[in-house]
């Protein structure tokens, strides 16, 4: 199917909600009664946050349009309109961002299994109003113990081949679960409810069932093959035939209620100890089919901590943005980035023609974006991975962030041609070998804020689509994270590669949750954004383009989420993503006036479709001084943007 004509079956976007005039805070008065809550194109009203609704507001894979939610004390922004839901009704409930964020994952490991989970990880930064104060709490996951630098490679020593099936379907591809020991630490420094009412909602859905999603429909049957070699992934996801269960069918999910139940009851311990850590071993394993065990022990979940680290927060134009730092390259690459954009005034480069979707990106927007890009993913590629063992150049982010090197790295730009693969700066001696990108597509990411105006922002992975494919009894898929590794210990050179696997380490990501905020004197001021994505080592771009839109270019939340996701990695290829109604495929883009300028720059354009799934918050103020919220949900993805909605005035 051509996009043309998939845009064209797309499912309209339910994204209104339900007009209010209120102007409280966040405690469940009556005037919060309508609050969370949707209408469809025909103006029915329905709980979107009911398992199981026919006509739920779903939007397949693709792109449909959608419209700027705002809302005026507290927002959730998500990719599955029953996760949204879930953060909403906590927030409508007195409760505080941590405390909605938490809410979400445990839905989204029902609604979107192939994205995130109780078996993956995340990163998560908060913003804490009353002190000012931004942290940043790393959640990945950890090799085991027993991994040596040749893990994901050798089977053993004696036997150097490849683990079966493949590194990522085996065994050896399972890190440590981080997700729910980051999300337990957030919550005991922000949380407000009872721990246990924040299972509530997913317990509730996983007992009474749902119906799958387009968007899960399609992921399920892109990977049954796979699914079917794990007797619990079989029986969960895949038909008697084999055949994936389709969109509309009404999942159950009694074992993970269980589980749920469990963890809001005795605390994260019961995960990582007992059953359900027991399970988790006893998966990872499994040799079922000839698959190569991982060599995780239960030494290994009772180790587990997450760790609270320190932002990567700079200075870009009048805003501090602040990003998440190592064993995540997002914060890094993204900050890099915007240093070297610092150099060039974007602003008279606004896209033309802008409408709901964010109009036509110009031709040298996107070209000095992308160059920018390409110098930054140089750094990323040679010099970042956990800093807990290969130290960055210098032993903090200070040069690779310092103001005149990236002027430096900006004066290799030329406005006329592409550099097309960017060499990284020098730092002085070395021995770091450069490993490239790998791909990545089983990720998600959520933006909050409160009605205290706290906020939190979360990216939260099982790596690829359905992880390593390996589910637990206890109702959850385990992630291939240990993948981001580089599998092989050196180069070409022989020199080694900083992300290398190592018994402990965290694999370099790409997450890039982001936190944007005026500044008075050059010191934080107040909040003004929220934003990050999936897609793997194209987070960086995607959430690149985002901020320049809204704070280069003016859009509003949803114009900068929904605008064409641009950018480059570190090659000759820079992406225009063809999914994007406003972007022409016709006869290899002949008459595109975006692509033929890029081309004509010497860049190498790749039209394919896109699949961020970009989540935005925006604080805007009003003509009286007060705060309300802008919404941007992706509309590449079925996510929705819900709160105290009203309308916003001139």
């Amino acid at each position: 199917m051509t996009p043309s004509i998939m845009r064209r079956r797309l499912v309209p976007a339910l994204v209104a909600a339900l007009l209010m005039a209120s102007c409280g805070g966040n405690d469940p008065d009556p005037i919060f009664e309508n609050a969370c809550l949707q209408v469809s194109p025909s103006g029915q009203l329905y709980d979107p946050g009911t398992p199981g609704v026919n006509g739920a507001p779903e939007i397949p894979t693709g792109f449909a349009s959608k419209t700027v939610v705002t809302t005026r004390s507290f927002m959730v922004v998500a990719n599955n309109p029953l996760a949204t839901k879930a953060g909403c009704d906590i927030l409508k409930k007195g409760g505080s961002a941590v405390d909605a964020a938490v809410a979400v994952q445990m839905v989204l490991n029902l609604v979107e299994p192939q994205s995130s989970g109780l078996g993956g990880g995340a990163f998560m930064l908060t913003y804490d109003k009353a002190s000012n104060t931004v942290n940043s709490y790393d959640g990945r996951e950890t090799a085991p113990a027993a991994a040596t630098e040749n893990y994901l490679r050798h089977i053993s020593a004696t036997q150097q081949t490849t683990p079966l099936p493949n590194a990522r379907s085996s065994g050896r591809s399972i890190g440590t679960p981080g997700v729910l020991h980051m999300l337990d630490t957030a919550y005991k420094d922000y949380g407000k409810l009872p721990w246990k009412e924040l299972f509530d909602p997913a317990i509730k859905i996983a007992t009474d069932g749902f119906n799958i999603s387009p968007r899960m429909a399609a992921s399920i049957a892109g990977s049954s093959a796979s699914l079917q070699r794990d007797p619990d992934a079989k029986a969960y996801f895949l038909n008697a035939d084999g055949t994936g269960k389709a969109a509309g069918t009404k999942l159950l999910s009694p074992a993970l209620a269980t589980t749920f139940r469990t963890i809001a009851d005795n605390g994260i311990g019961a995960f990582y100890g007992g059953a359900i850590a027991q399970d988790i071993v006893d998966k990872i394993a499994d040799t079922t089919g000839g698959i190569t065990p991982g060599l995780t022990t239960l030494a290994d979940l009772a180790a587990y901590r997450s760790k609270k680290r320190e932002p990567v927060c700079t200075i870009y134009r009048t805003y501090q943005v602040c990003g998440m730092g190592p064993p995540s390259s997002g914060g890094l690459a993204v900050a890099q980035t915007l240093g070297i954009l610092n150099n060039v005034n974007l602003s008279n480069l606004r896209p033309t023609a802008i409408d709901a979707n964010g109009g036509m990106p110009t031709v040298l927007g996107v070209h000095l974006v992308s160059e920018a890009n390409r110098l930054a993913y140089a750094d990323r590629d040679k010099y970042v991975a956990d800093t807990d063992f290969v130290p960055l150049p210098g032993g903090s982010t200070a040069a690779m962030l310092n103001t005149a090197y990236l002027a430096q790295r900006y004066s290799l730009i030329s406005q006329s041609r592409s550099m097309g693969t960017a060499q990284p700066g020098n730092f002085g001696p070395t021995s770091l070998g450069i490993h490239p990108p790998s791909p990545e597509n089983g990720t998600t990411h959520v933006s909050i804020v409160d009605g205290n105006g706290n906020v939190a922002t979360l990216t939260t992975t099982v790596e690829s689509g359905f992880g390593s494919f390996h589910m637990t009894k206890a109702g959850f898929l385990l992630n291939n994270q240990l993948t981001d590794f580089s599998a092989a210990p050196t180069d070409a050179t022989g020199a080694a590669i900083a992300n290398r696997v190592a018994a402990g380490k965290r694999p370099r990501s790409s997450m890039a949750p982001t936190l944007v905020f005026s500044t008075s004197n050059g010191a934080r001021d107040r909040f003004v954004m929220s934003t990050g994505s999936p897609g793997g080592a194209t987070i960086i771009q995607y959430v690149t383009k985002t901020l320049v839109g809204v704070l280069d270019w003016g859009l509003d939340a949803q114009q900068a989420t929904s605008m064409i996701d641009f950018g480059a990695a570190n090659s000759a290829t820079t992406s225009v993503g063809g999914e994007h109604p406003n972007v022409s495929l016709a006869n290899n883009s002949a008459a595109d006036p975006l692509v033929v300028g890029l081309r004509a720059l010497g860049h190498t354009v790749n039209t394919g479709a896109q699949s961020s799934g970009i989540s935005t918050i925006v604080a805007r103020r009003d003509v009286g001084g007060g705060t309300y919220y802008e919404g941007g949900a992706d509309p590449r993805r079925e996510g929705v943007a819900l709160g105290d909605t009203f309308t916003a005035g001139p």
